[in-house]
């Protein structure tokens, strides 16, 4: 899964990856969490551009009758995407690219979790693969996302058994494009993300809280020693 992520990027290094022109304040964030507005990079329909929008993580379904379904929905599992009725139209339809630069994931181990910080390549800024809905009732408009999950590739496995599917720069066009809605190619794209080269670090707890956004929760954690 994916709970907890980092963007600590320049805008314009945002900007060259993601061919966009942020029209936001990003301010770097490290430790970013489910219920949070989180940039989003998707096509406008309209003027047939890439914009980079701020949507609530945790996908509320346009059918919805309320907006808390989106706490339960913060990963969609890309294997079953296509079937499952709260994710099927926005594969289809309304894909995304999740604007990140590191994530969090924990492993078990003797009785306790330690958390990992996890980058691709060299560092930098990536894209998630995400979804995004719009919904609307009494006058009140959300829209929202959901980052999608793949089984771990093998830097992964020895820490959890999932990880996020990570779009790979070449296929950015093909992934945002909404007229790109056959199942079989969205999915091709999705299972490149597994190929895509990581790097595990293990940190301290304080990611676990998310009071904690500082510089401190991507920091290496050295485990204290014991003298005899």
């Amino acid at each position: 899964m994916c709970g907890r992520y980092t963007l600590r990027s320049f805008r314009e290094a945002i900007a060259q990856k993601f061919g966009v022109s942020p029209q936001h304040m990003l301010p770097a964030r490290f430790n970013i969490a489910p219920g949070q507005s989180v940039p989003v990079v998707r096509a406008n329909t309209a003027t047939h551009r890439r914009e980079l929008v701020l949507l609530r993580w945790g996908l509320i379904p346009s059918w919805a009758e309320d907006p808390t379904i989106g706490n339960r929905l913060v990963n969609a599992r890309s294997e079953t995407a296509a079937t499952k009725p709260a994710f099927r139209s926005a594969l289809r339809a309304r894909r995304c690219l999740v604007v990140a630069d590191g994530f969090y994931e924990w492993q078990a181990r003797e009785g306790r979790k330690q958390p990992y910080y996890i980058q691709c390549g060299a560092g930098g800024p990536f894209g998630f693969g995400g979804l995004w809905e719009r919904w609307e009732k009494a006058g009140i408009a959300i829209e929202s996302c959901t980052i999608l999950t793949c089984a771990a590739n093998d830097t992964m496995q020895t820490i959890h058994h999932r990880m996020p599917v990570v779009i790979p720069p070449e296929e950015f066009a093909r992934w945002l494009d909404p007229a790109v809605s056959d199942v079989p190619a969205v999915s091709r794209v999705m299972r490149k993300g597994a190929l895509m080269e990581l790097t595990a670090c293990p940190v301290s707890t304080l990611v676990n809280s998310v009071r904690n956004d500082s510089s401190q929760c991507v920091k290496p954690y050295v485990p204290p020693t014991t003298l005899f």
